[in-house]
């Protein structure tokens, strides 16, 4: 039996990165939702779908250009293949945290904007949230991550 996520790529979420513009998100998912409106920010709720899984990703823009997204990961992939994916693309991770049984990891090294992965363990390990800001956003003022928002 093949893991649900056999055919998932992080690529597939690169749609919604900080810097792409707005417009082509609502052209793909044209049933998006405006979840709030705060001083220009808008966040929208859209759903990545396949016949496997299918998911939430807020996403933060203002004029048109995504600030940052955090996405909701199905509990049923497995966090050893999204994070060895993440490993693969980005390259190891520079900071990490443990508690208990979840785990967060980030990547400041890019210069272009900052990677929060977290995952957790019960009986399996599973991924919990990625979230990628825009740091150029964050340098300009005026704009608090959804991560942050969450918290």
């Amino acid at each position: 039996m093949e893991p649900p996520n056999y055919n998932f790529s992080v690529d597939e979420l690169s749609k919604f990165y900080p810097g792409k513009k707005l417009e082509e998100l609502l052209k793909e998912y044209p049933n998006s939702k405006i979840q709030s409106n705060n001083g220009g920010a808008i966040i929208r709720k859209f759903y990545v779908t396949h016949k496997q899984y299918k998911f939430p990703v807020l996403v933060q823009a203002r004029a048109g250009v995504i600030l940052d997204f955090y996405a909701r990961l199905p509990a049923y992939f497995l966090h050893d293949v999204f994070h060895q994916s993440l490993i693969n693309r980005y390259g190891k991770q520079n900071k990490y945290k443990k508690v208990e049984e979840s785990a967060v990891y980030i990547w400041t090294k890019r210069s272009d904007f900052k990677i929060i992965y977290s995952g957790g363990c019960s009986i399996t390990c599973y991924p919990v949230f990625l979230s990628i800001i825009g740091k150029a956003a964050t340098v300009s003022g005026g704009f608090t991550p959804i991560i942050e928002t969450m918290n």
